[in-house]
């Protein structure tokens, strides 16, 4: 089961300055020493980094971390102002004002014509259940769509309108979630987004513990190897957007995870879900009371301990889903025994033994899986949720890793 982390800290929202001259990652390498007369397999995975790192400004002022994607979503930059997220009431003005940002031709809806796209809001159009709202399937002039209906009660599900508008009107990316409009009739908020056929990573992977919550779900196939592979492609390129192709500003999604992990028709993965996402540029200084937002399991030590938030957290989360591919196993589960209900503590040792590695594989896949790519994917797992996030790579690091692993990895979903 999962929770939902909300502490208030003090936080400091740091960015290092970097371009390909300044900070880097000579080599991930990973060898394997195959000792055949003992009968005895030894992983040894490598991860060399050279700093470079350029600090400007005083103490309470970190530069923002800008990196040279090398990914295609480099072509697209998307430049805006920073976002505080306060959640007070939409204004008048503040609608104006989101009208006249779209970017994605995202449309301003009112609330009876998605009342008729949903037929009421029926309770059999239900399709999940976000942390701030229930999402409905719809159809709207013909075309099938994701309705997000957020709850109003305190001001979390105003924010999270506010910052999604904000987030997804401006960004542009086949590998998020694309908002198709949005409703702000008086007390109604609603997101509508592209409908994604099948699902979410979670009810794919975890199908018993869906079964246990009672949440809406219908039986989907067991994920197959190559499938799983390319699923982390999908979402490492969604990251890596985030980070690093929005310059002068970065989004940090903060609550990244298997339910925030859409698959359409071809099981091809979109990230979505930005109501936690958070905005940084150059003129972002110093400290800045906020929450710490995410879901246990997942949120990377520092970001939960001190408030520091940075690119480097979603890297952790991404790692978290990383394991999650490979063992098939929640982030957290009391009903596992001692040292084994925390993920993260109980894989990271056994990454780097072949034959401990290969007992972790999901037992869904029935050993239908590539040795190799299993040992490359978790050599990406261990660097990804190290405890120092100086040691966490780059999400085009990680991009570039995956790239080999997987065939045609620049074909679109629709092919």
């Amino acid at each position: 089961m999962e929770t939902t982390v909300t502490q208030e800290q003090p936080t400091s929202i740091h960015y290092h300055r970097h371009g390909s001259n300044t900070v880097y990652i000579i080599a991930v390498a990973i060898a394997i020493t195959v000792l055949a007369v003992a009968g005895a397999s030894l992983i040894v995975f490598f991860l060399c980094r050279r700093f470079n790192n350029k600090c400007t400004g005083t103490k309470e002022n970190s530069a923002l971390e800008e990196g040279d994607s090398t990914s295609k979503n480099k072509k697209n930059k998307n430049s805006f102002n920073s976002h505080d997220g306060s959640g007070n009431p939409i204004s008048s003005a503040d609608l104006k004002q989101m009208k006249n940002k779209k970017t994605r031709n995202a449309q301003v809806l009112t609330y009876r014509e998605l009342e008729i796209a949903t037929e009421g809001f029926v309770g059999k159009n239900v399709i999940g259940f976000g942390r701030f709202g229930v999402v409905y399937k719809g159809n709207l002039e013909g075309r099938v769509v994701a309705i997000k209906m957020l709850n109003r009660e305190g001001n979390q599900g105003e924010r999270e309108f506010r910052v999604e508008v904000d987030v997804m009107s401006r960004l542009d990316s086949p590998d998020l979630v694309g908002l198709l409009g949005y409703c702000a009739d008086q007390q109604h908020r609603l997101l509508v987004f592209e409908f994604m056929a099948n699902g979410n990573l979670y009810q794919h992977l975890h199908q018993n513990q869906v079964n246990r919550a009672n949440e809406v779900n219908e039986p989907k196939p067991i994920l197959e190897w190559s499938t799983r592979v390319r699923i982390a492609l999908d979402c490492a390129r969604a990251l890596e957007f985030l980070h690093e192709s929005t310059v002068p500003t970065v989004v940090i999604h903060r609550d990244f995870k298997c339910r925030n992990i859409l698959l359409d028709e071809n099981l091809r993965a979109k990230v979505s879900d930005f109501g936690m996402a958070k905005i940084g540029s150059d003129k972002v200084h110093g400290q800045v009371l906020t929450r710490v937002l995410g879901t246990t399991g997942y949120v990377a030590p520092e970001y939960a301990l001190t408030g520091n938030l940075t690119t480097k957290s979603d890297v952790y989360s991404y790692g978290v889903v990383l394991l999650e591919l490979i063992t098939g196993r929640v982030p957290v589960d009391f009903k596992r025994p001692p040292g084994e209900q925390v993920l993260v503590l109980w894989a990271l040792p056994r990454l780097t033994n072949r034959q401990k590695l290969i007992q972790m594989v999901d037992p869904n896949l029935q050993g239908r899986f590539s040795n190799k790519e299993l040992i490359q994917v978790a050599a990406i797992a261990a660097v990804c949720v190290q405890s120092e996030s100086d040691y966490r790579p780059l999400m085009t690091d990680v991009v570039q890793s995956l790239i080999p692993l997987v065939k045609n990895p620049n074909a679109s979903s629709l092919s």
